[in-house]
């Protein structure tokens, strides 16, 4: 029996409104991404891809249509609601890191623990843990500004990882990196992927880092495209669901290629 998608986006329609006129940014938009996948999402500029990264990780809501993430209906929220889903079920990789330039690395990763019920020692475990993970372990008590742009990111994938989220989010998060130290990321994209089984969400101009995913959506003007930009049907470009679900074969298959 084919396991059920972590994410599933169901008719959804976003605009906007500008005066009288109606910008219409996301079209009847379908698709599903299946748990413990690392999904690449690319298009021109304007092409909506931020918008469904945004609206997947409950950061805005649909102006039609349902969002389901780890079966909750996270579209159907309140504000207040959807704030205690995110802290609990969204980790955020930013291109340009977001961290706080007067805490250190440890006090960076540990923001996100704050809005939790957890005791100083928790907190401690859980982000020593992260730091450990993304090769920081003696990085600990450096501020942003004593760090590289490739350990500053990594630090923002710690903090993405804290909370052991449901989902991590990533939006370009090798744009603002070298070609060296966008590589290490990648690596470490997607060993997180293999060793924690992290479903992933990555937004990406860079046909390289794209193609670190096991798939990828392209969108332009709103809607999911096929890859010459010829608007189509979301399935017809989505990978076979054995392969989502994690088959054997599939597995192996993706373990075998670089990350």
């Amino acid at each position: 029996m084919a396991a059920e998608p972590i994410v599933r986006v169901l008719g959804v329609h976003k605009f906007f409104t500008r005066g009288s006129e109606q910008i219409d940014v996301l079209n009847d938009l379908h698709m599903e991404v299946a748990d413990g996948e690392f999904l690449a999402l690319m298009g021109p500029s304007g092409s909506g891809k931020t918008t469904l990264l945004n609206l997947i990780a409950g950061l805005d809501k649909p102006s039609q249509g349902d969002i389901w993430v780890g079966g909750q209906l996270i579209s159907g929220m309140t504000e207040g609601q959807l704030a205690r889903w995110r802290t609990r079920h969204v980790g955020f990789i930013f291109q340009f890191y977001h961290l706080l330039p007067v805490l250190t690395a440890y006090e960076n990763v540990e923001l996100p623990l704050l809005l939790l019920p957890l005791s100083t020692s928790e907190r401690r475990r859980q982000v020593t843990l992260a730091l450990d993970l993304v090769g920081l372990s003696d990085r600990l008590r450096h501020r942003p500004g004593q760090l590289s742009g490739g350990q500053q990111q990594r630090v923002g994938i710690a903090r993405a990882i804290v909370t052991d989220p449901t989902l991590i989010v990533a939006d370009e998060p090798t744009g603002d990196l070298d070609a060296r130290s966008a590589e290490e990321i990648l690596n470490l994209m997607g060993e997180l992927r293999r060793s924690m089984n992290k479903t992933i969400l990555m937004v990406t101009h860079d046909p390289r880092a794209a193609q670190r995913a096991q798939r990828v959506l392209h969108l332009d003007k709103g809607q999911l495209v096929e890859g010459d930009g010829h608007a189509g049907k979301s399935q017809e470009i989505w990978t076979p669901a054995s392969a989502r679900d994690g088959s054997p074969a599939m597995r192996g298959a993706v373990e075998g290629r670089p990350s």
